[in-house]
């Protein structure tokens, strides 16, 4: 019976040993972000970028009620985003809808899946349709407007943009005229 007990026990320590402490796995992330994201850093490097992903992913996924998760996620998800992996990011920003629909930057995940479908994975019906959903679903967030924006935008090239932008500020100009010729009249009317 003791046998079986000092087995068990060893078993134990065998097991959670082998696993990293919570706070390793913290201070790790901490390191690699000050790394990645420090103002030092002059370039993208994917290989620490993957590790720090995976540190994500593995604190994530062993702490889902952890309150450092949310905010793990949604940097993993944004860090995958500006790798240019827009299914991943995707995914994880759906994870984090799904997991934390109450937290703060749910809105702005639905945001960036829109802001994804429209500029990584050219799905203009998609994008729509979520910048269509954001709306809907937070009228008032600061993001409205530019999701507003966005839809105005939807499928349009750079050079299209560009051509709208001159056509407005000629228009802008004529108005302005206009209303100066109105104004120079009437001064000397009096």
């Amino acid at each position: 019976m003791k046998k079986a007990i000092i087995f068990g026990l060893l078993g134990m320590m065998i097991l959670f040993g082998c696993k990293p402490s919570r706070e390793k796995v913290i201070n790790q992330i901490q390191t690699m972000e000050k790394s990645l994201f420090s103002p030092d850093a002059v370039s993208y490097n994917k290989p620490k970028a993957d590790s720090l992903l995976s540190l994500y992913e593995t604190f994530i996924r062993e702490n889902p009620q952890d309150s450092l998760s949310p905010g793990f996620l949604f940097t993993a998800a944004n860090v995958t985003m500006n790798s240019g992996d827009g299914a991943k990011a995707l995914s994880l920003f759906d994870q984090y809808l799904q997991n934390y629909p109450d937290k703060p930057k749910a809105p702005l995940c639905l945001f960036f899946k829109a802001f994804i479908y429209e500029n990584l994975t050219q799905n203009i019906d998609k994008a729509r349709e979520t910048y269509l959903l954001f709306i809907e679903k937070y009228p008032n967030d600061d993001f409205t407007k530019d999701a507003k924006m966005a839809l105005q935008n939807l499928g349009k090239s750079p050079d299209m943009l560009v051509r709208e932008f001159e056509l407005k500020n000629r228009a802008d100009s004529t108005r302005v005229a206009d209303s100066l010729s109105k104004i120079k009249k009437t001064i000397r009317r009096k």
